[in-house]
């Protein structure tokens, strides 16, 4: 299952992001994966949460992202939920390549729960990303 939530600089996205993170220690059963541009939330996250930058490992597309999350998924069977702040500032603005990359990773990940942040708005997106807004 995938969940966009989407609104422009400022509007308390990260914050959602965060509180769902927090919500998601304490309740999953599995591991629970944040993915980030730059380390920020490293003290706003419980540390039973796997932060990873991804510049550290070199995700700078939407290809190399879908790479990194199947690796991810084929290497760790317990993963729940991947929360992931800033995917434009991860892969670029070509929404057409975010929506690719979004039913991509939805068919991959069936069974694991993954929440995007997106600084657009939603009727800046195009009809494949919005359908994934909920």
């Amino acid at each position: 299952m995938i969940n966009l939530i989407p609104g422009k600089k400022g509007t308390g996205k990260t914050k959602v992001l965060v509180d769902a993170i927090i919500k998601a220690a304490d309740e999953a059963t599995g591991n629970v994966v944040c993915i980030e541009r730059g380390m920020k939330l490293t003290y706003e996250i419980p540390s039973k949460v796997r932060l990873v930058d991804a510049e550290e490992y070199g995700i700078n597309s939407y290809d190399a992202f879908y790479g990194f999350v199947a690796g991810l998924l084929a290497g760790n069977y317990d993963i729940q939920q991947i929360y992931v702040d800033g995917i434009l500032r991860i892969g670029g603005r070509d929404y057409d390549e975010l929506g690719k990359m979004i039913e991509k990773v939805a068919v991959l990940a069936k069974d694991v729960k993954l929440v995007f942040t997106i600084s657009a708005e939603p009727e800046e997106l195009p009809e494949q990303v919005k359908a994934f807004i909920h």
